[in-house]
Order: C-alpha cells, then structure tokens, then sequence
C-alpha cells in the first residue's frame, strides 16, 4: 500500500512542475518510488535518449538507486533491463522504445568534468547536500533535451546549505513540487525497525535523520551517557589499536576490545609534544605503541591516513599489522555518535584524556556548514578512526582470542 507522499511522486510526471525535490528521515520511503517514477516518466516520455542517476559516489548511487531497482518485481515485469557494470549504464527497453540510465558520482568539485559534454533528457540526483555545487549545477545544465525534468531527493543538512537556501525555499519560483517525508511515512517499518532507527542517531544527526529538521550542528559533538564510563574488561575479544599521528599537535593512541557487541576503550598513550616542550620521534611513538599493544593479539593498528612517516615505519618494522583510516569527518561523527547512544562503546575510566575531550569537543556554530573546531579533538579523532574503519557495518559477535594478561 503506497501513502499518499509516494502516490505525488509518481503522479509527479504527469504534472506541469519542471523539478521534484523529496527530503526529510532516513528509511522514509523516498529513494526507491523516486527510482521508479523516474524510469516510469523517462521511458514514457523519451526514446534513444540518455539520462543521469547521480549520488555522492557512482558506487553509492549504484548500491542505493540501480541494484534495488534491478531486483524489484515490477521494472523486471515491464521492462527489458541490461545493466552495464563496466559503462555504470542501465540499459531499459520495452518493445522497441529504449532509454540509457548513466550513474555519476558527485564527490568533489572535480566531479562536474565527468558530466560536462553530456546531453540528457533528465537527471535523478540522490544524496544531493552531500554533492558539490558545481557539480549539481553541472548536471542541470546537461539537461537541453526538450522536456527535461530534475529530481532531486536529500536528507537535511544546515539550513546554511545552498541546496537548502536556493532549491527547498525556492521551491515555488523554480516551478518545483517540495515533498517532506519523516519516518512514519514508510509503511513497511515496524515499531522494532523504527526503535531500532530512533537509537541509532543522537544530537544534530538525531534531529535531521529521525525528525526530519533542517538544523545546524551546534554545542558539544558528543553526548556521552553516563553508563559509557565503565572499568570492566573483557576476558576475551578482538584488539585494536587506533592512532592519531601528531608531530607538534597531541598523539593519541587507545587499544580496544570488541566484545558481545560492545567496543571497549581499554588503555591509552595520549603526548602533547608542544605542553611538554619536547617532540618525540616516530621510533619514540612506535615504542609507547608496542607497549599499549604488549600481550594482546592485536588484529591491527588504525593510523591517521595522512601519517605516512609512521605507517612506514610500522611497515617496517613488521610486528604489527597496520591500515589507514577511513577520514569522512561528518560520517565517522555520526557513526560514533549512534554506537555512543546504544551503548556499543565504552571508555575506561583511565582513559582521562578522552574524556576529558569528549567534554571539550564542539561543533563551529559560526561556520555556515557542519565543521568542528580543530581543537581537543586528538582522541576524539583516533575514536572515530576506529569507529569508521573497524565498526562500520559490521554485526557484533566475536568469540574470540583471549588476552595473555590485561
């Protein structure tokens, strides 16, 4: 049963609007009928023409827009599809009417030259605040084939974002039908999904993902609930350790353990070089490393992936294995800040550096766009290293190796 937001969506193309624009909660209903009245209108109204699906990543916008379309009953029953994995093109036909689907990604201002020089009939950008301006421009103006229309789908961002500020206020004068969703606008979420979801997000990212708010990041980073603080260890698990590389600013390191679904920062090594008076060298570090590592099977070491000396050496040195972080800042915040509300982290209470960051770390509130101060940020930065690179999409349950000693 269709709610009446998705039943507008696919009525859309038979309207006068030149533009549509969803936005509101995560797993409201949005992307997928917006995927289909896409292709519905492209291939009613267009033949032998080329159209754009564009999200953050031609890799995103594959797994979140072409695959579950390429699986749906309905596309499959209606059309011929051929997906062209090595030219990111969707080949639809139905009878001798035929229509090409081409994937972009819209990373970095480097991005609009991927698009430039195309002609299309219309463009379906997902993900659309994550994209450069330049980039969406760009993909607008390739739209010159008569009949061209725009769809543009979102969660919010800040209300300083241009897309917010040109596009969602502007809706009436660009000719645009404007469609909020929040999360109760998806039927087919359960109560247990729609907990599981409200759990998952927690300040800022809690206010624009479940609430559906265009809101500006503002105050503390981190709400650090008070059962977070624990001294209990583990007997068993998996270890890490988790780097922030800092020659004249801070080194934080922490060794961790997953365990039942919990990450538990165990210990850490935290040397401010420049309160000290005295910088120590990447032979110095690397021994301060191997010492909060002694007795664990350390599985491997997550480094700031601009700290080329010291991964090198690591490298070199061949006793630990190391890899470079995964370093998307607003992405890694969000994924800590959820683990953070469901209790899937903890600190040990030695862990005084960390948390005394996780009191000091704010947003910029005087930015215009979601950026932290760069400041107490050293520990907090090697938490999120390991959040995004080790935790990231992964079910908790490790019985696992146990520790020669703690």
């Amino acid at each position: 049963m269709l709610t009446e937001k998705q039943l507008k969506i696919l009525a859309f193309s038979y309207t006068d609007y030149d533009a549509i624009i969803c936005d509101g909660a995560v797993r409201s209903g949005k992307t997928s009928i917006m995927t289909v009245s896409f292709i519905d209108w492209a291939m009613r109204r267009f033949d032998g023409v080329r159209l754009g699906i564009c999200g953050k990543t031609a890799d995103s916008a594959i797994k979140n827009i072409i695959q579950p379309y390429l699986i749906m009953s309905y596309p499959r029953q209606r059309y011929t599809l051929k997906w062209r994995r090595s030219e990111k093109v969707l080949e639809v036909s139905q009878g001798k009417r035929k229509n090409l689907f081409e994937v972009f990604g819209g990373r970095d201002e480097s991005s609009s030259a991927l698009i430039q020089g195309r002609t299309l009939g219309g463009v379906f950008l997902d993900e659309v605040v994550l994209m450069p301006k330049s980039f969406v421009m760009q993909a607008i103006a390739r739209c010159s084939v008569e009949g061209a229309r725009l769809w543009f789908c979102c969660n919010p961002d800040s209300p300083e974002h241009w897309f917010y500020k040109e596009w969602i206020l502007k809706a009436r004068e660009k000719n645009a039908l404007y469609l909020h969703f929040v999360l109760e606008d998806n039927p087919s979420l359960s109560e247990a999904t729609l907990r599981r979801y409200r759990q998952g997000y927690s300040g800022v990212f809690y206010q624009r993902y479940i609430l559906g708010e265009w809101t500006a990041a503002e105050g503390l980073v981190y709400q650090l609930p008070e059962d977070a603080v624990t001294d209990y260890i583990p007997e068993y698990g998996e270890y890490y350790i988790s780097c922030d590389y800092g020659t004249m600013n801070p080194f934080s390191i922490g060794l961790w353990c997953v365990s039942e679904g919990v990450a538990y920062r165990l210990r850490e090594f935290y040397y401010d070089g420049r309160a000290s008076g005295r910088q120590l060298t990447d032979e110095e570090y690397y021994d301060e490393l191997k010492r909060l590592a002694a007795g664990y099977p350390i599985r491997f070491v997550v480094v700031d992936p601009s700290a080329a000396s010291f991964i090198t050496l690591i490298k070199r040195a061949g006793e630990l294995r190391v890899k470079r972080a995964k370093n998307d800042v607003i992405s890694g915040i969000r994924l800590t800040a959820g683990l953070l509300r469901q209790g899937k982290i903890r600190i040990n209470p030695s862990c005084k550096d960390s948390l005394r960051e996780f009191k000091l770390y704010r947003w910029d509130e005087d930015s215009g766009t979601d950026r932290v101060i760069k400041e107490n940020d050293h520990a907090m930065d090697d938490i999120r290293y390991f959040v995004a690179t080790v935790l990231s999409g992964r079910q908790f349950s490790y019985p696992s190796h146990r520790a020669d000693s703690v």
